[in-house]
């Protein structure tokens, strides 16, 4: 198993650096052939999202397309089920990707009250989640 990091997913998502996009591309035909397995996290995940977000100002259309089809790669995401969750409540959202992992998190796990000073994220969890917030 071979554990692939933010800077790999940007230079193939980005095509930025032809050499290291060509290296990115090869590994990943390999594990869409099933010869090796790749696996990465949620940490990373979010990584990418910051660093297209802050550094090359992506726009949100943008980032949910690109995280999207992170997930879609041969690529092992223990929480990808929180992850494409997260993207779909952030499609529709008025929060941050990472408060959408949280109210989805918060979802997946039965929690009954969302404890947050953030009065914008404490309705968006009564929204989705139907519950009340404090």
């Amino acid at each position: 198993m071979i554990f692939v990091d933010t800077n790999y997913f940007l230079r193939f998502l980005l095509k930025d650096n032809k050499s290291q996009y060509l290296q990115v591309k090869k590994l990943l035909i390999k594990a869409a052939q099933g010869k090796i397995e790749l696996i990465s996290s949620s940490i990373v995940f979010f990584e990418v999202h910051f660093v297209l977000k802050s550094f090359y100002k992506k726009d949100k259309s943008f980032l949910i397309g690109i995280l999207t089809e992170i997930l879609n790669l041969s690529v092992v995401f223990p929480e990808k089920h929180l992850l494409q969750e997260s993207i779909r409540l952030y499609g529709k959202s008025a929060v941050g990707l990472e408060d959408c992992y949280n109210i989805a998190f918060s979802k997946v796990a039965g929690v009954k009250e969302f404890k947050t000073f953030d009065i914008k994220l404490g309705k968006e969890f009564e929204k989705i989640v139907g519950k009340k917030k404090s």
